[in-house]
């Protein structure tokens, strides 16, 4: 899952953060997803951002997946090309989506994003959180 380390040469950490990179094997974006997210980004003025999908607690199953836009990829975390879109996941999070797809449908009902994860035990029937 790790291609290599990317760090700060002569300079602080602080100014430029030391990331890994991971291939699709952790995570993997539809082209769906990865158009719906270049879409997203460029509204916000970040057409080089990065989608962060993370694993937090809470949720009727017990945990449940937090997606955000951001300018790039902080220390630690591990980066995925997928779909044109660059993905950042922290370590913690990828325990828990490594293998999983992220999906974007366009429905009036159900739609949005899904994620497909072989690592869910269960799920509840929204679909918004699992358990591990």
């Amino acid at each position: 899952m790790i291609a290599g380390k990317i760090g700060a040469s002569g300079g602080s950490a602080a100014s430029q953060p030391s990331f890994r990179l991971g291939d699709e094997r952790l995570i993997k974006l539809t082209a769906s997803a990865g158009n719906k997210v270049m879409s997203l980004l460029t509204k916000q003025g970040r057409p080089k951002g990065v989608l962060r999908v993370a694993v937090v607690g809470g949720g009727c199953s017990g945990l449940q997946y937090k997606m955000d836009l951001q300018d790039e990829a902080q220390n630690r975390d591990i980066l995925v090309e997928s779909a044109g879109v660059r993905v950042v996941v922290d370590p913690k999070s990828a325990l828990y989506v490594t293998g999983s797809e992220l999906d974007y449908v366009d429905a009036l009902t159900e739609g949005g994003f899904k994620v497909k994860n072989p690592n869910a035990a269960t799920s509840c029937s929204c679909g918004e959180s699992f358990s591990a």
